[in-house]
């Protein structure tokens, strides 16, 4: 797989008229992201709401450019058809890069090198000037959607105390907006919230309860090494290279690739939006804290351990459900379901989540993918397909 080739020039120049290959849709996907984390404030800055669906909207712009082009698909934005004849790798970067030239104006000298490096492989001026066209006006739709509703109030998260009594004073790394946002997929925020954690009288609470604090802890006898290697590796994944061999896949035309990227952003934007909103509703306790605390459930089956500590470090949000968890559901394929399975045992083994909190967030990730492929970006009757 050849690297990103946006960041040193394009080794040979595409056919006249030829559809965008794979690497376009890909090298720009993966340019934004390097663009956004060059462009990252300090810790200490506020964050831009709008920064956070960048991607998202770069990949739907293209998209939206390449399926005016070779109609295949639904458009999300309604978006008309457009020039069959027009530069697809134009269409397409032009999408890219006016979304990210937008949200990052710092970066437009790499942004300005990147994208004149795409046009100049081009060499039928008017096919080219046809796909810059209406990769500008894909953007100008992607870049008014999905944004934060106005009808909704962004209420600062109020740790829940007792006057006089000290709790930590970090707050969550949920901004007010995060869950202001305009949902892509579902029709509000909490369409998919699952009902609450299971009672700690149950024997659920005790079986999941007990195990995480058998397998989770840091100083854990009962974990194996390659648990623990579990535990650690599955923290950060990236799932770009298996999302760029399923692009390189022969056969696929680049409206399709356009689209799983598109899909994928907001699906897992959906996720975010949905998995934020179930934390802050439910406000559950995380392991360490129950652990700690476990004569103070009622149930004489949960003995409370005052030392433990997890393996990895508990993220600063409530526990239920597993953020982890649903952006694993959503981004798997059926022949996926055992790397599903790893990512939400590994946060067990990493003693940050409850066996029950997994399995509901994988749930939840498994109907919004479902969701959104029966309601956008459907695939059009042939008749209606351009040839």
């Amino acid at each position: 797989m050849r690297k990103l080739a946006l960041l040193g020039g394009f080794a040979a120049a595409l056919l006249t008229h030829a559809p965008a290959s794979a690497d376009t849709i890909c090298e720009w996907i993966e340019f934004g992201t390097m663009v956004q984390t060059a462009a990252a404030s300090p810790a200490s800055a506020p964050r831009i709401p709008a920064q956070e669906r960048a991607q998202t909207q770069a990949a739907l712009a293209m998209f939206e450019a390449l399926n005016a082009i070779d109609r295949r698909y639904e458009s999300y934005l309604g978006m008309a058809p457009a020039d069959p004849k027009a530069s697809q790798d134009a269409a397409a970067a032009t999408a890219a890069y006016q979304v990210l030239l937008t949200h990052f104006p710092g970066q437009k000298t790499t942004l300005d090198e990147s994208y004149a490096i795409t046009l100049e492989t081009i060499a039928d001026p008017r096919a080219r000037e046809s796909g810059v066209a209406i990769g500008k006006a894909a953007a100008e739709l992607a870049l008014k959607a999905g944004g934060i509703d106005p009808a909704i109030t962004q209420v600062p998260y109020l740790p829940r105390a007792q006057p006089g009594v000290w709790v930590p004073t970090q707050l969550p790394v949920f901004d007010p907006y995060f869950t202001a946002f305009k949902p892509w997929i579902l029709d509000r925020a909490d369409s998919v919230r699952p009902g609450p954690p299971p009672p700690m009288t149950s024997e659920n609470w005790v079986r999941d309860y007990n195990e995480v604090k058998r397998l989770g802890g840091k100083a854990s006898k009962e974990r194996t090494p390659h648990e623990t290697l579990m535990a650690r590796y599955r923290i950060t994944a990236n799932m770009m290279p298996s999302f760029r061999l399923a692009a390189d896949a022969p056969g696929r035309r680049p409206v399709e690739n356009a689209r799983m990227f598109a899909m994928l952003g907001m699906i897992e934007n959906d996720a975010l939006l949905a998995i934020a909103e179930a934390k802050l509703h439910y406000n559950y306790w995380r392991p360490v804290t129950a652990i700690r605390n476990g004569e103070l459930d009622g149930n004489p089956a949960t003995e409370p351990d005052k030392g433990w500590e997890p393996l990895i470090s508990t993220p600063n949000h409530p526990e239920y459900p597993c953020g982890h968890c649903i952006l694993a559901a959503v981004q798997a394929l059926p022949s996926w379901d055992e790397w599903v399975r790893q990512v939400s045992y590994s946060r067990t083994l990493g003693g940050v989540h409850y066996r029950f909190s997994n399995e509901v967030a994988e749930e939840m990730g498994r109907k919004i993918a479902k969701l959104a492929l029966a309601k956008v970006m459907r695939p059009l009757p042939k008749a209606k397909r351009r040839a």
